[in-house]
């Protein structure tokens, strides 16, 4: 299939209907896009339908009643698209802070400059002569096999593939590190992060996620004992200087005031009449439809969709994760940027120092006085919680958080904050792909557009830059068939 997708009929006539589900970075871009009419654009008539009573969806933050500023999971600022360069620019101007990334995993006991693969010399001593044995050992055993977008990688020779070049991810990581990496940290951490097994997941998606290594330059890092940190897009990342990541968006949705209807969600689509039900009662028409919310539910919508592309619907595989932050009256003295844990004992799979992103996310910007550690944990059903309660899963963090040192064991909570998120991450099981080719032809064949995070469902498309990227081009493919750039199946 051509980059893209199907080709979809939306040429537009004046004034034609978009409704637009979400006022998060997706749906906020194709907004944004299609506000102004240019002699060549007819004017379109835009309406955002959101069912929060703000906007940023995901990206969204929120103030605590003692002061703190927490983000809905561990978001930073970088980029691969010029269009959210734009919007940012347009939004914050010089309200960025900006950050060379200091990332860390802790395991072993020690301290690993991430990624953990490239640095094999940080770890306790018979850790590491396992993990470079393990890897020279997986390396030189592996045969060339396919190429996962821009990456070519290596599997063993009895690797499992469940359909074309589809290995599942398990199965890549032993070919690809040997047992020590994948038994002390890619395995933990991943079914941690994923509250999934890695046995269930393609290797389809990693692309710039997973940082590989030839074993000759680990073996050169471990021999050199030095380190190697510059791995990966986001080296270099911004941050809003107030506001959390959820000031972008919500600037961004000022000028669409007039567009945006808060508190209002969808009940019922009929794709065929082209026909949306609401919350309110209200019944509105579409000539596009625009959704940016989880692509299940949005099946699970749609009165008059086929039962074979409802039923692949099924096969579409989230985590939740909940996002614990405490707020500590203690001076801001670590200077790291964010840090794993795949250890067990350890309830949460990344802590982020939200203070050092920016000041203003403690009271009154007060870093000689406070501190805070926003904390994620994944759960799923194969991976549930370990407490439903949220003091109690305020204590847990908490305990590790000093455990771990990163607060001084007698510091003083100032704040704790739990929200729960049923949709944290669209897993890349192996079925994934299967599932979305069935679907979202359909969709697109019936004027709807599932754009998005969770509307693409695909985690390989789910950084903010992505999503407003997914935005913009779909606002282009609807005004004028422009084909989509970031977006394809």
């Amino acid at each position: 299939m051509p980059a893209g997708g199907p080709t979809v009929n939306l040429r537009p006539v004046p004034n034609e209907r978009v409704v637009i589900v979400g006022a998060g970075p997706c749906g906020l871009a194709c907004a944004r896009e299609l506000d102004t009419a240019t002699d060549s654009r007819p004017e379109f008539d835009v309406q955002v339908l959101e069912a929060a009573d703000r906007p940023g969806g995901l990206a969204a933050s929120v103030v605590d009643p003692a002061g703190f500023t927490w983000d809905r999971g561990g978001h930073v600022v970088f980029s691969h698209y010029g269009e959210f360069d734009r919007l940012l620019t347009e939004t914050m101007g010089a309200d960025i802070v900006r950050h060379d990334r200091s990332s860390y995993v802790h395991v072993g006991g020690e301290w690993v400059p991430y990624p953990l693969q490239n640095n094999l010399h940080r770890l306790p001593p018979a850790m590491a002569e396992a993990a470079i044995v393990g890897l020279v050992e997986a390396q030189c055993a592996a045969r060339p096999s396919v190429t996962h977008t821009s990456q070519t990688h290596t599997v063993p020779t009895n690797a499992a593939q469940t359909g074309a070049d589809e290995v599942d991810f398990g199965t890549w990581l032993a070919g690809m590190f040997g047992p020590g990496i994948v038994d002390h940290f890619m395995r933990p951490y991943n079914e941690k992060v994923w509250a999934q097994p890695v046995s269930a997941m393609s290797s389809q998606w990693m692309a710039e996620r997973v940082a590989t290594v030839d074993w000759r330059q680990a073996l050169r890092s471990l021999a050199t004992r030095r380190d190697d940190v510059a791995w990966g897009p986001n080296n270099l990342f911004a941050f809003p200087s107030s506001g959390g990541t959820g000031e972008i968006y919500r600037r961004a949705s000022l000028p669409l005031e007039h567009r945006i209807t808060y508190g209002v969600e969808v009940v019922e689509i009929n794709a065929t009449a082209r026909t949306i039900a609401l919350s309110t009662g209200e019944v509105i028409g579409y000539d596009h439809l625009v959704s940016t919310g989880p692509l299940d539910r949005l099946v699970g919508l749609i009165t008059d969709i086929p039962a074979d592309i409802a039923a692949s619907a099924g096969a579409l595989v989230r985590n939740s994760v909940t996002v614990v932050g405490i707020g500590y009256e203690a001076p801001l003295s670590d200077e790291r940027s964010w840090l794993y844990f795949p250890d067990p004992d350890v309830p949460f799979y990344r802590a982020t120092n939200f203070a050092k992103y920016a000041a203003a996310n403690v009271p009154g910007g007060d870093t000689d006085r406070y501190c805070s550690w926003m904390t994620e944990i994944a759960s799923s059903p194969w991976r549930p919680l370990a407490a439903t309660d949220d003091a109690e899963l305020g204590a847990q963090v908490d305990r590790a958080i000093r455990s771990i040192g990163l607060v001084a064991a007698d510091a003083p909570i100032a704040s704790v904050h739990v929200e729960h998120l049923p949709y944290g991450y669209p897993v890349p099981t192996l079925g994934r792909d299967a599932a979305l080719a069935m679907i979202q032809p359909w969709l697109m064949d019936h004027a709807i557009l599932s754009r998005g995070r969770f509307g693409a469902w695909r985690y390989e498309l789910g950084n903010m830059d992505h999503a407003v990227k997914m935005g913009v081009d779909a606002a282009r493919l609807i005004a004028d068939q422009t084909p989509e750039q970031a977006w394809s199946l």
